[in-house]
């Protein structure tokens, strides 16, 4: 069984050397007989991911599953580069990730992109991403593909954690979107425990916790 993973700087791997931790790093240890190949790259969105190769170079590793995590620099300013319109021009690059995946024979999973931890001068989180997140899950309803909701599940984590407890998961100081390892392996352990209902032919090969 082959996994593939796609995503953006919060799901990357890095060197050893570096604070910063994706999630895509731990996901390989949770399954039995499942080849784990991560090709996230830092500063990716749906739409620069696909124009740089990186997708053309994803199918061709010959997935049975794709892990799908977009959002976070598809939301920068309308006149970067990476940037997508949640309403438009996002569901239309997402389609075209469901699509190119069955087209070789591989499931897509689409991943909503987790909450930034950011908080304003009450306490309250900043959801800034929720339009981003709403559009995966309707282009996942859309096209019948599986989708697990880690903005949500992150939501509910960081609003329960709070801002001085949220930011021990932060990479260094003062960053509300990276993580260390503590925070990389806790986005990793809410995409697994929601894999099984998302899809339940891949959560077989989980390792019993």
């Amino acid at each position: 069984m082959r996994l593939v993973i796609v995503g953006d700087s919060t799901v990357c791997e890095y060197p050893q050397t570096r604070p910063d931790r994706g999630w895509g790093q731990f996901i390989a240890e949770h399954f039995d007989n499942v080849t784990v190949i991560n090709l996230a790259a830092a500063g990716r969105s749906t739409k620069t991911f696909i124009a740089e190769g990186r997708w053309k170079k994803a199918l061709q590793e010959k997935p049975d599953y794709i892990l799908i995590q977009f959002g976070h620099n598809d939301s920068h300013a309308p006149d970067k580069p990476e940037s997508t319109d949640a309403a438009t021009t996002y569901k239309d690059y997402l389609r075209r990730y469901i699509d190119d995946s069955r087209a070789i024979g591989a499931i897509p999973i689409l991943v909503t992109p987790m909450v930034r931890r950011t908080f304003d001068s009450g306490g309250k989180l900043i959801d800034a991403l929720a339009p981003y997140a709403d559009a995966m899950k309707d282009v996942a309803n859309e096209k019948n593909a599986a989708v697990i909701d880690l903005h949500a599940s992150s939501k509910a984590l960081v609003e329960k954690l709070g801002p001085d407890a949220s930011s021990k998961m932060a990479n260094k100081k003062g960053d509300s979107t990276h993580f260390n390892e503590r925070g990389a392996r806790a986005m990793a352990d809410l995409i697994l425990k929601d894999l099984p209902a998302a899809e339940p032919n891949l959560g077989k090969y989980l390792k019993q916790p």
